[in-house]
Parts: C-alpha cells; sequence; structure tokens
C-alpha cells in the first residue's frame, strides 16, 4: 500500500482542523490576553490594599483610610483599563467589580 494512501491516525489527532480556527482571531486573542495582564497587575495591589488597610486603621485611622481610597482608585483604575482594552464604554456597570474590594472592606474600616 502506498503511504500517502493511508491516513495517520496519530498525526491528524494532533492537528487543528483549520474550520474550528475560523473564529478565533489573533485581536481577539491579543485582547483576552492583555485583559488578564491587567487584571492581575492591577488586581493583586488592589486586593492587598483592601486586606492591609483595616490592620492599619487600628493603629492610624488616617492611614487606614488613605489605604482605603487607595484601593478604590487602583481598583477603578483596572477596571476601565479592561473595558478600554475591550473597546467598551469606561463608565459601565462593570466598574463595580473595580469597587468591590474597596466596598468589603469598607466595613472593617469604618
Amino acid at each position: 500500500m502506498n503511504q500517502d494512501s493511508m491516513p495517520n491516525a496519530s498525526h491528524s489527532k494532533w492537528r487543528s482542523d483549520p474550520s474550528r480556527r475560523k473564529g478565533l482571531k489573533i485581536d481577539t486573542v491579543q485582547r483576552w490576553v492583555a485583559s488578564v495582564i491587567f487584571i492581575h497587575i492591577g488586581g493583586s495591589p488592589t486586593l492587598a490594599l483592601a486586606a492591609y488597610s483595616p490592620h492599619l486603621e487600628h493603629a492610624k485611622h488616617s492611614s487606614g483610610v488613605g489605604l482605603w481610597v487607595m484601593c478604590g482608585v487602583t481598583g477603578l483604575a483596572t477596571a476601565t483599563s479592561v473595558l478600554l482594552i475591550h473597546g467598551r464604554r469606561p463608565l459601565s456597570p462593570w466598574l463595580i467589580l473595580g469597587i468591590l474590594p474597596m466596598a468589603i472592606s469598607a466595613f472593617y474600616v469604618f
């Protein structure tokens, strides 16, 4: 038998079908990768500030409130940047996710 006429099951298993790749554009992938990077870079300090502000508030109230405000600013900046990456309006209900750590830590700060 001719080797070209024999289907190689193991070879075709590793190749992706071109018809499955039609819907995924490189621009979409780049936007999602950039969004995940921004969420990680902006979300980590936001959560750290939200977690640390109640502890510092017990020592000095003004310092705890300052960290609490910085938590809200970084959360809003992160949420806004992700919205802008995806081409959406900066004023959106999704901004609530940026303020959420600030709102949760407000219970412990005040």
